[in-house]
């Protein structure tokens, strides 16, 4: 893609989310979420495959689906209680809309069965960014109007932790078992958005630092399905001996990074009398654990056949610049000791 034009649809992505995170005005919110999916949806399409072109076109027709359901909503709001504010919305209907709506953009179960879908269907450095960046407007939305229904956060997030565990479990693809990790990430974080939206924003931000890790490992092994991680010792041996701490760390396995934010919510919800809720997140997240060790099995205690008569795929060197990656998989290892700083930089 001509650099120029990366760089206006990179601005266009950025200047969407920036305008959802300063507006106060729905129509404005609205409008900053169309601006973030019309300038994702070329940098899908740009490999002009016929699977890019199909991930392109459901990304389009659901965000959309999202974006009018959203406006209804908003404008129902507006017709019922007089008031554009997001923040002053407090009749039930438009809110249960608005947060149906926002969950259908990032994916959230039942709401989730595009997002499989669409990330196999996308390169991996697309798939980071609809995996991270596309999910801090629609969350900086849900943060402001602080829905109030409780029982529909609660199911979104326990159906998404037990469809995110489930799903993943006999998937092959790498892309496929990031989104299912994905949608488990995020019921977790709408479980706890009602009662700490700080620990939401924590658990948000600690997902998007192991998720890029996770990525751009994948990325730089040229590797899409479980079969290929195998080649990874041959590849970067030191690399392959910290992964399985990184992607055991996205399962939520003590002492990692990953465990602090499940802790921390299963406390909230503990102190809420919620331990019910609390039993049933924890035991989906074995679920998930569990597809985490098979990737970390396959490519840690597996080596790849020598019998390939071909060029081996572990001979060509990689283009990819390698400082994103150290960046996150440092801060990936190392973030659990600093746990009480980012409580205290995230408390209100």
């Amino acid at each position: 893609m001509n650099p120029y034009i990366l760089a206006i649809l990179l601005f266009g992505l950025g200047l969407g989310t920036t305008i959802t995170f300063a507006s106060s005005h729905w129509l404005l919110a609205w409008m900053g979420l169309e601006l973030n999916t019309l300038a994702i949806i070329p940098l899908m399409a740009q490999l002009h495959h016929p699977r890019a072109v199909e991930a392109s076109t459901k990304y389009f027709l659901i965000q959309t689906a999202a974006a009018a359901t959203l406006l209804f909503a908003s404008t129902t709001n507006a017709w019922l209680t007089g008031q554009w504010d997001i923040q002053q919305i407090s009749h039930p209907l438009p809110t249960t809309l608005i947060t149906l709506a926002l969950a259908l953009k990032i994916g959230l179960a039942p709401l989730h069965a595009w997002l499989p879908e669409v990330l196999q269907g996308l390169n991996l450095t697309t798939g980071l960014i609809l995996s991270t960046w596309q999910k801090l407007a629609p969350f900086a939305l849900l943060l402001q109007i602080q829905p109030t229904n409780s029982e529909l956060l609660i199911f979104l997030g326990l159906a998404s932790t037990l469809i995110g565990g489930w799903g993943g479990l006999n998937q092959t693809q790498l892309r496929k078992i990031l989104a299912y990790s994905s949608i488990a990430h995020l019921g977790w974080m709408i479980l706890v958005l009602q009662f700490s939206p700080q620990l939401t924003l924590l658990t948000l931000m600690t997902y998007f630092i192991m998720t890029a890790s996770a990525f751009l490992i994948f990325k730089i092994n040229n590797a899409t399905n479980i079969n290929t991680l195998a080649t990874s010792w041959t590849k970067f041996p030191a690399l392959t001996a910290l992964t399985p701490l990184i992607l055991l760390s996205l399962g939520g396995l003590p002492p990692l990074t990953g465990f602090m934010p499940k802790w921390l919510i299963l406390q909230e919800l503990a102190k809420q009398e919620l331990a019910p809720t609390a039993t049933l997140a924890a035991l989906t997240a074995l679920l998930s654990l569990y597809f985490y060790l098979r990737l970390s099995y396959a490519m840690t205690l597996t080596m790849s056949s020598n019998t390939l008569t071909a060029t081996t795929p572990w001979r060509f060197t990689s283009s990819q610049a390698t400082l994103p990656l150290a960046i996150t998989t440092s801060t990936t290892i190392y973030l659990l000791p600093l746990t009480p700083t980012a409580m205290t930089l995230l408390s209100p």
